[in-house]
Protein backbone atom coordinates (compact mmCIF):
# COMPACT_ATOMS: atom_id res chain seq x y z
CA UNK A 1 0.00 0.00 0.00
CA UNK A 2 0.96 3.32 -0.87
CA UNK A 3 0.86 6.01 1.61
CA UNK A 4 -2.20 7.68 0.12
CA UNK A 5 -4.34 4.44 0.49
CA UNK A 6 -4.11 4.67 4.05
CA UNK A 7 -4.98 7.28 7.13
CA UNK A 8 -4.62 7.34 10.94
CA UNK A 9 -7.70 8.63 12.68
CA UNK A 10 -7.30 8.48 16.40
CA UNK A 11 -4.63 5.64 16.48
CA UNK A 12 -6.92 3.85 14.08
CA UNK A 13 -5.72 3.12 10.30
CA UNK A 14 -7.96 3.30 7.40
CA UNK A 15 -6.86 1.20 4.76
CA UNK A 16 -7.99 0.82 1.12
CA UNK A 17 -7.03 -2.37 -0.88
CA UNK A 18 -8.24 -4.01 -4.18
CA UNK A 19 -9.34 -7.42 -3.67
CA UNK A 20 -11.87 -10.46 -2.35
CA UNK A 21 -13.00 -9.91 0.96
CA UNK A 22 -13.84 -13.12 1.62
CA UNK A 23 -10.55 -13.47 1.79
CA UNK A 24 -9.07 -11.01 4.38
CA UNK A 25 -8.38 -12.17 7.85
CA UNK A 26 -9.72 -8.96 9.68
CA UNK A 27 -11.90 -10.11 12.92
CA UNK A 28 -15.16 -9.21 10.67
CA UNK A 29 -16.10 -8.35 7.13
CA UNK A 30 -18.89 -6.92 6.40
CA UNK A 31 -21.72 -8.41 4.19
CA UNK A 32 -23.55 -6.00 1.66
CA UNK A 33 -26.89 -8.39 2.38
CA UNK A 34 -30.12 -8.24 1.19
CA UNK A 35 -33.24 -7.79 3.79
CA UNK A 36 -34.32 -11.26 3.75
CA UNK A 37 -29.90 -12.15 4.79
CA UNK A 38 -30.30 -15.70 2.45
CA UNK A 39 -27.05 -14.73 0.60
CA UNK A 40 -27.34 -13.70 -3.38
CA UNK A 41 -25.28 -12.33 -5.90
CA UNK A 42 -22.43 -10.06 -5.59
CA UNK A 43 -20.54 -9.60 -2.17
CA UNK A 44 -23.23 -11.23 -0.60
CA UNK A 45 -23.64 -14.57 -2.89
CA UNK A 46 -19.82 -14.93 -2.32
CA UNK A 47 -19.51 -14.35 1.49
CA UNK A 48 -22.28 -17.06 2.29
CA UNK A 49 -20.40 -19.71 -0.59
CA UNK A 50 -16.81 -19.00 0.85
CA UNK A 51 -18.82 -18.93 4.64
CA UNK A 52 -20.75 -22.45 4.17
CA UNK A 53 -24.30 -23.43 6.01
CA UNK A 54 -23.05 -22.10 9.18
CA UNK A 55 -23.79 -18.36 8.33
CA UNK A 56 -27.25 -19.16 6.38
CA UNK A 57 -27.86 -20.88 9.49
CA UNK A 58 -27.64 -18.28 11.63
CA UNK A 59 -29.32 -15.81 9.37
CA UNK A 60 -32.66 -18.01 8.87
CA UNK A 61 -32.62 -17.95 13.04
CA UNK A 62 -32.26 -13.97 13.04
CA UNK A 63 -35.06 -13.55 10.33
CA UNK A 64 -37.17 -15.96 12.59
CA UNK A 65 -36.61 -13.85 15.39
CA UNK A 66 -36.78 -10.37 13.63
CA UNK A 67 -38.09 -10.60 10.54
CA UNK A 68 -36.57 -9.28 7.19
CA UNK A 69 -33.62 -6.58 8.35
CA UNK A 70 -34.29 -3.15 7.59
CA UNK A 71 -32.61 -0.81 5.58
CA UNK A 72 -29.86 0.52 7.40
CA UNK A 73 -29.94 -1.82 10.69
CA UNK A 74 -26.59 -4.79 10.96
CA UNK A 75 -26.55 -7.91 12.72
CA UNK A 76 -24.12 -10.32 13.11
CA UNK A 77 -23.01 -13.98 12.59
CA UNK A 78 -20.47 -16.21 12.64
CA UNK A 79 -17.77 -16.60 9.87
CA UNK A 80 -18.25 -20.04 8.97
CA UNK A 81 -15.23 -21.43 6.89
CA UNK A 82 -13.93 -17.68 6.62
CA UNK A 83 -10.57 -16.51 8.00
CA UNK A 84 -13.18 -13.97 9.50
CA UNK A 85 -14.57 -15.00 12.75
CA UNK A 86 -17.51 -12.79 12.17
CA UNK A 87 -19.86 -11.87 9.87
CA UNK A 88 -21.90 -8.65 9.54
CA UNK A 89 -24.72 -8.25 7.47
CA UNK A 90 -25.84 -4.72 6.86
CA UNK A 91 -28.36 -3.70 4.19
CA UNK A 92 -27.60 -0.89 2.38
CA UNK A 93 -29.86 1.30 -0.01
CA UNK A 94 -31.36 1.04 -2.93
CA UNK A 95 -30.23 4.04 -5.36
CA UNK A 96 -33.91 5.76 -6.13
CA UNK A 97 -32.05 9.44 -7.22
CA UNK A 98 -31.47 10.09 -3.95
CA UNK A 99 -34.33 11.86 -3.02
CA UNK A 100 -35.37 8.73 -0.63
CA UNK A 101 -32.90 9.40 2.30
CA UNK A 102 -30.65 7.30 0.68
CA UNK A 103 -27.47 8.80 2.18
CA UNK A 104 -28.68 8.82 5.28
CA UNK A 105 -29.54 5.05 4.94
CA UNK A 106 -26.29 4.01 3.50
CA UNK A 107 -24.39 6.09 6.84
CA UNK A 108 -26.65 4.25 9.10
CA UNK A 109 -25.68 1.11 7.31
CA UNK A 110 -22.02 1.71 8.42
CA UNK A 111 -22.31 3.18 11.39
CA UNK A 112 -24.39 0.23 12.66
CA UNK A 113 -21.78 -2.29 11.58
CA UNK A 114 -18.92 0.11 13.12
CA UNK A 115 -21.50 0.03 16.43
CA UNK A 116 -21.60 -4.09 16.04
CA UNK A 117 -17.64 -4.29 15.80
CA UNK A 118 -17.59 -1.89 19.03
CA UNK A 119 -19.85 -3.99 20.80
CA UNK A 120 -18.07 -7.09 20.22
CA UNK A 121 -14.90 -5.27 20.71
CA UNK A 122 -13.11 -5.97 17.68
CA UNK A 123 -9.84 -4.88 16.62
CA UNK A 124 -10.73 -5.19 12.92
CA UNK A 125 -13.17 -4.84 10.28
CA UNK A 126 -13.04 -4.98 6.23
CA UNK A 127 -15.77 -3.48 4.72
CA UNK A 128 -16.90 -3.92 1.18
CA UNK A 129 -18.39 -0.76 -1.70
CA UNK A 130 -21.97 -0.77 0.03
CA UNK A 131 -24.97 -0.43 -2.73
CA UNK A 132 -22.93 0.17 -5.36
CA UNK A 133 -23.45 -2.93 -7.11
CA UNK A 134 -26.97 -4.29 -8.14
CA UNK A 135 -28.51 -1.33 -5.66
CA UNK A 136 -27.34 1.15 -7.82
CA UNK A 137 -25.69 3.56 -5.50
CA UNK A 138 -23.69 5.95 -7.66
CA UNK A 139 -19.89 4.94 -6.71
CA UNK A 140 -18.43 8.83 -6.25
CA UNK A 141 -21.36 9.36 -4.25
CA UNK A 142 -21.39 5.73 -2.14
CA UNK A 143 -17.53 5.91 -1.45
CA UNK A 144 -17.72 10.20 -0.34
CA UNK A 145 -20.74 8.13 2.55
CA UNK A 146 -19.05 5.56 3.46
CA UNK A 147 -15.09 7.04 4.08
CA UNK A 148 -17.28 10.24 5.58
CA UNK A 149 -19.29 7.99 7.80
CA UNK A 150 -16.37 5.74 9.14
CA UNK A 151 -14.17 8.87 9.44
CA UNK A 152 -16.77 10.44 11.66
CA UNK A 153 -17.87 7.56 14.09
CA UNK A 154 -14.02 6.95 14.24
CA UNK A 155 -13.43 10.39 15.71
CA UNK A 156 -16.80 10.87 17.82
CA UNK A 157 -16.98 7.09 19.74
CA UNK A 158 -14.58 4.79 21.81
CA UNK A 159 -13.79 1.95 20.01
CA UNK A 160 -11.68 -0.79 20.47
CA UNK A 161 -10.66 -0.80 16.48
CA UNK A 162 -7.13 -0.38 15.69
CA UNK A 163 -8.02 -1.02 11.57
CA UNK A 164 -10.59 -0.15 9.37
CA UNK A 165 -10.32 -1.95 6.23
CA UNK A 166 -12.14 -1.06 2.86
CA UNK A 167 -11.75 -4.23 0.54
CA UNK A 168 -12.82 -2.86 -2.97
CA UNK A 169 -13.58 -5.22 -6.03
CA UNK A 170 -11.92 -3.44 -8.93
CA UNK A 171 -9.97 -0.79 -10.23
CA UNK A 172 -12.45 1.76 -10.50
CA UNK A 173 -13.95 0.95 -7.58
CA UNK A 174 -10.50 1.34 -5.60
CA UNK A 175 -9.90 4.61 -7.13
CA UNK A 176 -13.43 6.18 -5.95
CA UNK A 177 -12.32 5.12 -2.55
CA UNK A 178 -8.86 6.44 -2.93
CA UNK A 179 -10.81 9.80 -3.90
CA UNK A 180 -13.01 9.97 -1.23
CA UNK A 181 -10.58 9.29 1.23
CA UNK A 182 -7.74 12.35 0.25
CA UNK A 183 -11.00 14.51 -0.24
CA UNK A 184 -11.61 13.19 3.92
CA UNK A 185 -8.21 13.80 5.23
CA UNK A 186 -7.64 17.39 3.38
Amino acid sequence: MSRDDEVIVDRIKIALVQGDITKQTTEAIVNAANSGLMGGGGVDGAIHRAGGPAILEECRKIVSRIGRLDTGKAVITTGGNLKAKYVIHTVGPVWRGGSRDEPELLASAYRESLKLATAYKLKSISFPSISTGAYGYPLSEAAKVAVGTVIDFLQNNPTPLELVLFVLWGSEVYLAYKTALADNIK
